[in-house]
């Protein structure tokens, strides 16, 4: 007698993917490069803590698709952070995994020819010998964490993690969370709604068991300890929310459930109505805010690239413009140079202030 097939109906193919542990002896981390990470993490964790009082900016492309223009706009960005680093904490936004509301290019973990062969092998490992280069320069990184699987290949060289709107509500992540080495900012959801990050806050902060992979690929119930270092990204909803009076009921939320008062401003998505132009009014808008005595911002995100604006992937992707998004729309480079330097100039004696008042 035949056996009725009850599992697998959908799956078309099943490919072999390394495991975290071979692609991390393919691409290793040194100690040079390992302090790096370090000192990232430490000094976000010191913001957070008020023991440093500058502002941590997560500022890059809304997603990397090729490394070179990558690497390009990392360099510059390391001498932008020398530049500003008695008042604000430069961290790259580096993003490979892109969630999407319907369909479109998952990211370059996922697709990094633009082909669609999908060969999620190459791209991690390529992934994270993009995410080596950048440590090598001396940049603190920030990235989204959307694969529950995917910290296990790259989360040792992250200093700053984001869960995005789509994801903060997501019991999975909020596990994922609490096992992760980094500081973690929670995304409002796309609604605008503050309470799920708070809750995901909250529940991140404690310890979960959940199942996962070890760093040999198997199978495994991850056990962790919680992240006490959760914190709150306002990145506005069906309006923005990164007004006075927005980042005051989240201040009263966020006390409410007996957290800490640490909000991060997003400049583009909602904020912006997700047109980039607007992406400078929002951080001047938000550093005038802290200027005038706001002390619960922390920090701010920029989604900027080497050109402004964005483009399709088109079917051959050497055709793409050199240092230009293809996911969301992003301020130029000169444009990013003028928010940092303006925001510098203006909190440069206003975060003194702050400091003295810790």
């Amino acid at each position: 007698m035949s056996v009725i097939q009850t599992e697998n109906i959908n799956i078309r193919a099943t490919d072999h993917m390394p495991s975290p542990e071979e692609i991390k002896a393919r691409t290793p981390l040194d100690s040079e490069t390992a302090a790096t990470v370090i000192a990232g993490r430490q000094a976000f964790t010191d913001i957070l803590d008020r023991r440093d009082a500058r502002l941590f900016v997560i500022v890059g492309p809304c997603s990397i698709h090729d490394p070179e223009a990558g690497l390009d706009y990392a360099r510059r960005l390391r001498g932008l952070a020398d530049e500003v680093a008695g008042t604000l904490l430069l961290a790259m936004r580096v993003y490979f995994e892109k969630p999407r509301t319907s369909t479109g290019w998952k990211g370059y973990i996922n697709d990094p020819y633009m082909n669609d062969s999908f060969r999620i092998d190459a791209g991690m490992e390529k992934a994270r010998q993009f995410l080596l280069a950048v440590a090598r320069l001396g940049l603190p990184i920030a990235t989204e964490a959307l694969d529950p699987i995917a910290p296990q290949y790259y989360g040792d060289l992250i200093s700053w993690t984001a869960i995005g709107a789509r994801t903060s509500e997501s019991q999975t992540h909020r596990e994922m969370a609490s096992g992760l080495s980094t500081p973690v900012g929670f995304k409002n959801t796309t609604d605008g709604d503050v309470a799920a990050a708070v809750n995901a806050i909250v529940s991140a902060a404690n310890s979960h068991s959940f199942l996962g992979i070890d760093m040999q690929g198997q199978s495994a119930i991850l056990r962790t300890r919680g992240n006490r270092y959760g914190h709150l990204v306002l990145r506005g909803g069906e309006r923005p929310n990164y007004d006075s009076v927005s980042v005051s009921l989240a201040e009263q939320a966020l006390a409410r459930a007996g957290l800490p008062r640490n909000i991060v401003i997003d400049c583009s998505h909602g904020n912006s109505w997700k047109k980039p132009e607007m992406q400078p009014l929002v951080m001047k808008d938000v550093v005038h805010q802290i200027r005038d005595g706001n002390s619960s911002i922390v920090g701010l995100m920029v989604e900027s690239n080497l050109v402004a604006g964005n483009q399709p992937i088109p079917a051959d992707p050497s055709r793409l413009k050199y240092g230009c998004s293809v996911t969301d729309a992003c301020v130029g480079w000169e444009t990013t140079v003028d928010m940092i330097r303006h925001a510098d100039a203006v909190l440069r004696e206003a975060l003194k202030s702050r400091s003295a008042a810790a």
